[in-house]
């Protein structure tokens, strides 16, 4: 379910409640949540409604004006239409984990346990150390760029370096990408790591 920032925004001030839908399977659930630019969206409900439920109570506490969005769910005549009850918006905790540039030794030991299992689960080998050290070495270059140089299809590329994303480690910019706080602390320690060995 894709939110304009301006929409986002009204959300986050207690002005929008409602979304309206025309889906042929929903994209998010009841109790879920939803992952945006400005945190994590609470989706308290999604139900299947009749197009003749939509009225101008609903469509404010969408807002959107009436005419519009009974345009906008007619445009598609597949599929049935949905209303969204939002919750409130809840900071991303990656984002608070990314900025978090003290590791100890336990944290250093789960990220590489992690990485490790990524690097087990790849049919093409272990990746997770190249990509870090790519995104190091080319802060903000796009992601296609980046992708042609590891041999990558693009969309393959951003979903190794979401990956990593999940973890901390990288921040998305567009465009391109850049290691965290966290990220860079434990890339410096695997660098550091192996210029000691032998």
């Amino acid at each position: 379910m894709l939110l304009r920032k301006r929409a986002l925004d009204a959300i986050a001030a207690g002005e929008v409640d409602l979304v309206f839908r025309r889906w042929k399977r929903p994209t998010v659930k009841s109790g879920g949540t939803l992952r945006t630019p400005v945190g994590l969206l609470q989706i308290e409900s999604v139900e299947k409604i009749d197009l003749d439920e939509v009225d101008e109570s609903s469509a404010e506490r969408a807002g959107i004006e009436y005419d519009e969005l009974i345009g906008f769910l007619e445009a598609k005549s597949d599929g049935d239409v949905y209303r969204v009850k939002l919750g409130g918006i809840v900071p991303d905790p990656r984002i608070a984990l990314r900025e978090n540039d003290h590791l100890e030794p336990e944290d250093i030991a789960a990220l590489v346990n992690s990485l490790d299992r990524l690097d087990a689960a790849s049919k093409r080998g272990p990746w997770t150390s190249q990509v870090l050290t790519l995104l190091a070495d080319n802060p903000h270059v796009r992601a296609q760029d980046l992708a042609e140089h590891m041999g990558l299809e693009k969309m393959v590329f951003k979903n190794d370096v979401r990956k990593l994303k999940a973890l901390g480690l990288t921040i998305s910019h567009s465009p391109g990408y850049e290691l965290s706080p966290r990220g860079r602390a434990f890339f410096d320690h695997l660098s550091d790591r192996g210029d000691e060995d032998p």
